[in-house]
């Protein structure tokens, strides 16, 4: 099964978008045949992230609470499917582009791929327990308090990468390592996955909510608002 977000000119993921997504995962489980997912992105980058204007543009704390909210459903769907998801990235990947990413089992990307945390920037604290997946904590440390990006040579030296392919040939890439995985049995494969995460003891489930509380303060406090206003105030 392939799925291919495209949402142009950067693809910045919106609440609707997010809710398709974990919508579209979840129904894996009632489909026994889908052994493997595999999720791309068409256009210039995988992911900007959440979508800023949408954000600004709805009344209150509309825009914040949705986006977190669809973001843990999205992630959570990515991390809880019941046939492992691979996930092909080229370009940028930023912010909850990043969680996504993290919450897969296998990630291949282009060699151009970057990897930028964000959150601190615009007001936000989550995705440490997704991002956590795709680099060491003092590593992941760094890149949140900096957002400096990372780059897919960097987290393929971690292990975390599980191959590089141009940009022009990843989905083929993508698929290829799908296809390994599709040769095996599926109700084997399902075994498996549920296996291996209830050993590594995958809590996204636990703690995003605690994580997503710090981004609720910035933006009760009003600094979230700020940041996002430099945000637009610089575009």
């Amino acid at each position: 099964m392939e799925l291919v977000f495209s949402n142009p000119p950067v693809n910045a993921h919106g609440i609707e978008q997010l809710d398709e997504l974990a919508d579209l995962l979840g129904a894996v489980a009632r489909e026994p045949a889908i052994s493997v997912v595999v999720l791309r992105s068409e256009g210039k980058g995988f992911s900007a992230g959440g979508d800023m204007r949408e954000m600004q543009a709805l009344p209150g704390h509309e825009g914040i609470i949705g986006q977190a909210n669809s973001g843990f459903r999205a992630s959570l769907a990515i991390a809880e499917c019941a046939s492992p998801v691979i996930v092909a990235v080229h370009g940028f990947c930023i912010g909850i582009g990043v969680l996504l990413v993290g919450a897969a089992d296998l990630v291949v990307a282009s060699p151009d791929a970057t990897f930028t945390l964000a959150e601190i920037d615009y007001g936000a604290t989550a995705g440490a327990v997704q991002a956590i997946n795709l680099m060491p904590e003092k590593r992941l440390r760094a890149a949140m308090y900096t957002s400096v990006s990372v780059e897919a040579g960097e987290l393929q030296k971690y292990g975390t990468i599980h191959s590089m392919a141009e940009t022009e040939d990843l989905p083929a890439a993508a698929m290829s390592v799908a296809g390994q995985i599709a040769a095996k049995p599926a109700q084997s494969v399902r075994a498996m996955k549920a296996s291996i995460d209830g050993s590594i003891a995958r809590r996204i489930r636990d703690h995003y909510r605690s994580e997503i509380s710090y981004t609720y303060e910035l933006n009760m406090l009003g600094v979230a608002a700020a940041a996002r206003k430099r945000f637009f105030d610089e575009t």
